[in-house]
C-alpha cells in the first residue's frame, strides 16, 4: 500500500504545526480518537472492515506542550534556507554544495551568516578566494532564520509546496525563496 507512506501534517490543538507523520501513524491517531481530521485527500485506504479517506491535515484534540526546538546548522538546513538555489548564479539542481562566503583561510567561520548554497561550477571558480576577487555577488545575504519551525526546516520548506498545508504553515519569505537581484 503506497498510500500509507504519504505525509500528513499534524497540528497542535491551537493549530500550530508540530509534526509531519506518515499515513499509517495518522490513521492510528484517528483510530485512537486523539485527532480530528481537518482535510482529507482523494485516496481511500481500506482495511478488512472499513474504508477511510486519507487525511492530509489532522489536529490534536488535547494540547501538547513542547520545548522550543533548536535550529541546527546542517547542510540540509542551508539548502532549505536558500531554496536549493546557488546564491551566486541562481542555478537549481542536484549538484549543489556549501560554500564559505568568507573562506576559512581568511578567517571565515562555519555559521549561518557565512555559509551559502552553491553550485559546483561556482564553487570551483570561487575556490578559497573572496567575492571581490572573483567578481561574485550574493543573491541574498545569508542569515540565521529568525523563526524556528517545530518540524524540520527541510520538511517545512517542502510542506510549503502543499496547497492545503500552506494555510497552516506560517509564511516567512526568506525560507526557500531566493530574492532576485536588481
Amino acid at each position: 500500500m503506497q498510500g500509507l507512506n504519504q505525509d500528513v501534517l499534524v497540528l497542535n490543538s491551537d493549530y500550530e504545526p508540530i509534526n509531519i507523520c506518515n499515513m499509517r501513524r495518522a490513521i492510528g491517531l484517528i483510530y485512537l480518537g486523539k485527532v480530528d481530521v481537518l482535510h482529507s485527500d482523494s485516496i481511500t485506504v481500506h482495511s478488512a472492515t472499513t474504508a477511510l479517506v486519507s487525511p492530509s491535515v489532522v489536529r490534536l484534540k488535547y494540547h501538547i506542550r513542547r520545548p522550543m526546538p533548536r535550529l541546527r546548522l546542517s547542510r540540509r538546513s542551508i539548502f532549505a534556507r536558500d531554496g536549493y538555489t546557488c546564491q551566486y548564479c541562481g542555478h537549481t539542481g542536484k549538484d549543489l554544495t556549501i560554500d564559505h562566503v568568507i573562506p576559512r583561510r581568511l578567517g571565515g567561520r562555519t555559521d549561518w551568516e557565512n555559509l551559502v548554497c552553491c553550485c559546483r561550477k561556482c564553487n570551483t571558480k570561487k575556490g578559497d578566494k573572496s567575492l571581490q576577487q572573483v567578481g561574485f555577488a550574493l543573491a541574498r545575504l545569508p542569515r540565521r532564520p529568525k523563526w524556528i519551525p517545530f518540524v524540520s526546516l527541510t520538511k517545512f520548506v517542502d510542506g510549503r509546496q502543499n496547497k492545503v498545508w500552506r494555510d497552516y504553515l506560517p509564511h516567512f519569505g526568506h525560507f526557500g525563496e531566493t530574492a532576485k537581484p536588481d
